[in-house]
This record gives C-alpha cells, sequence and structure tokens, in this order.
C-alpha cells in the first residue's frame, strides 16, 4: 500500500524536482561504482556502473550546485549563499573503487566528494560483516553440495533450500558476525586470502592522496556495525577509536556517518556526541526527511536499482505524503 501511494504521488512530480526538493541540500551517498561483478558486494549493494554513475551525476549537475565540504558547513550555518539548491556527493566504506574509478570521474567533471571510512577495514586488514555474508551466499551458489555443519549453525534442517540459506546468512548481525567465520571453514572461504588477493579496500596511501587531490575523508565508525544495537559506551568506544585515527592521519575528523542507518539512535548518543566541539555534524541515510536533532542531515540511498531522477522524485513525493501524517521529521528520544 506504501509503494503503491508513493507511486501514485511520484507520478505528479515534475522534473524541476532541484526547485521542489523540499530541503535547501541534498545529501546522495553511494558505496560503489564498478563496471565490474564484485563478489564481496553483489549480494548486499546494488552498486552502479559507471555509465549509470555519470548519468546520476549529470543528473545532479542540471539540478543543483555541487559544494565541497567547507561551502556545505558555511551553507548550513548560513554564511555561504549558493545560487540553486546544494548538493554534496558522498560515498561510504572506503572501497577501492573510490580511488580506480569514481575519483577520475569526478575530477574530470570538477566534483568534490567525501568517502566515511571503517578504520577497521582500511589497507585491507579485516572485512565487514555484510562483504562476508555475499561471499559466502557466492561460495553457497558454487556447492554441487552443501556441509550438514552448514545446516547444523544456521539452526536449520538440512532440507531447507538454498534460498532460504541465503536469506539466513544475510540476516546475521553484528553481534552474530563469528558466524560468519564458522560458516566460511565449511564453505572452504578464506577471507583473508581474498583480501589480499582482491583487496577490496582502500590503502592509507591511497586516502593521503585522495585528500591531496582535495577529496574528503571522515568517519563511518571503526568497524560498521549497527548503531541502535550498541550500547552508548560501545557507540563512543567506535566513535573515539575512528577520530583518533583520523586526526593521526589527518583527515576530515569534524563529522561522522552513521553505517547502516541512525534508526533507534537515541538523544543520550547525539549529546555525548555533540560534546566534542570539533564535530561539525553528523548524517544519516533516511532520504529527504528531518532530524529532530539539528546537526544530523539525513542523505538519499542513490544505490536502489533506480536512476536519480526516479529515487528523487520518490523522496520528494514520500516527503510530501508524510506531511499528511505528520512524519517527516525523525524524533528521537
Amino acid at each position: 500500500m506504501k509503494d503503491q501511494l508513493i507511486n501514485l504521488f511520484t507520478a505528479f512530480e515534475t522534473d524541476q524536482f532541484g526547485k521542489t526538493l523540499p530541503l535547501d541540500y541534498c545529501l546522495p551517498v553511494y558505496h560503489c561504482v564498478s563496471d565490474e561483478n564484485l563478489p564481496h558486494i553483489r549480494n548486499v549493494i546494488q552498486y552502479k556502473n559507471t555509465k549509470q554513475f555519470e548519468a546520476d551525476i549529470d543528473c545532479f549537475s542540471k539540478h543543483f550546485q555541487w559544494v565541497n565540504w567547507d561551502e556545505f558547513k558555511n551553507f548550513t550555518s548560513g554564511s555561504f549563499k549558493s545560487q540553486k539548491k546544494i548538493a554534496l556527493l558522498t560515498f561510504d566504506d572506503g572501497f577501492r573503487e573510490f580511488y580506480d574509478t569514481v575519483a577520475p570521474i569526478l575530477e574530470r567533471k570538477g566534483i568534490y566528494a567525501c568517502n566515511f571510512i571503517n578504520p577497521a577495514f582500511i589497507d585491507n586488514k579485516e572485512i565487514m560483516f555484510r562483504c562476508k555474508a555475499s561471499l559466502l551466499i557466492e561460495a553457497l551458489e558454487r556447492q554441487k553440495s552443501i556441509h550438514p555443519e552448514v545446516y547444523k549453525i544456521l539452526s536449520l534442517s538440512n532440507h531447507t533450500t538454498v534460498e532460504t540459506l541465503k536469506e539466513k546468512i544475510l540476516k546475521i548481525t553484528y553481534q552474530e558476525k563469528d558466524i560468519l567465520d564458522l560458516l566460511a571453514e565449511r564453505l572452504e572461504i578464506d577471507f583473508q586470502s581474498y583480501l589480499q588477493e582482491h583487496r577490496p579496500y582502500l590503502s592509507t596511501e591511497e586516502l593521503k592522496n585522495l585528500t591531496h587531490r582535495g577529496f574528503g575523508i571522515s568517519s563511518h565508525s571503526w568497524d560498521h556495525p549497527k548503531f541502535g544495537a550498541l550500547s552508548l559506551d560501545q557507540q563512543m568506544e567506535s566513535i573515539n577509536k575512528t577520530f583518533a585515527y583520523l586526526k593521526e592521519n589527518d583527515f576530515l575528523f569534524d563529522s561522522f556517518a552513521f553505517p547502516f542507518t541512525d534508526f533507534g539512535v537515541k538523544n543520550e548518543f547525539f549529546e555525548e556526541l555533540f560534546k566534542n566541539k570539533e564535530i561539525y555534524c553528523s548524517f544519516g541515510a533516511a532520504g529527504v526527511k528531518l532530524d529532530s536533532v539539528q546537526k544530523n542531515f539525513q542523505r538519499i540511498p542513490m544505490e536502489m536499482g533506480e536512476d536519480a531522477e526516479r529515487i528523487l522524485k520518490k523522496e520528494i513525493a514520500y516527503f510530501k505524503l508524510k506531511i499528511l501524517v505528520n512524519k517527516n521529521m525523525i524524533i528521537r528520544k
């Protein structure tokens, strides 16, 4: 019912969505752009190819004024005036394709982006648990017969279908991530070998090179937990470790982008976060939405299987729909 209503409202949106966007800023977020099959993210992220990404970027360029990090801060603090509504391009997770594929495209077009990274994975020391899940699904698809222990580890019967196995693996949480290592043994997947061979993440040297070229590198937590499922102490431990790394390497240490979502994150976290006066703001990923925490800005996920124009029109339509039921602001408790 909700999707039907959104699609109905979307049909009435005009092509002037740069003007009808209900906010003064547009914050698209991507993870990766690649023309290759990437086993470690293929099953968890609908990443775009270069042609699709460039089409998105050209769409944004037509309707918005791109800004860099300092301009975004100045705009949102009221000391910078733009000719059009602004757009700040962001990426998450620090995948290598940002260096190899994305940065050259953006340099050619004169567009800034900030990549929010997890220091635990930089230099390919570790791999994020969702990426492990994606690799396990790839392994399942290659198996002629599945080891009985796989079913046992997942508390499933031996008659369970492969599709159900995949669904169960994709539901494994950060807190349960050790299960993924047990499954890897049974499915003969060596995560460390994969890291060394494919090097999915950026290196410290590449991050410093990107900084030198004018791109931003900032915080996405230490190792990508879902913050709403952590205690306040755990949340701040992840934050503090990450900011220490950023400062040590002369990266941006005045912003933080929530991994996954900020759903369920309480006021007490924001109060603790902004005790650090060096931090200007934080970012969620709930689309075009307001937040009761004024320093927490919501970004628009762009890897939804649709192009930028369609995604933005749907976001605008959904915002208008939520106005009718007074649900277009996230209220923290």
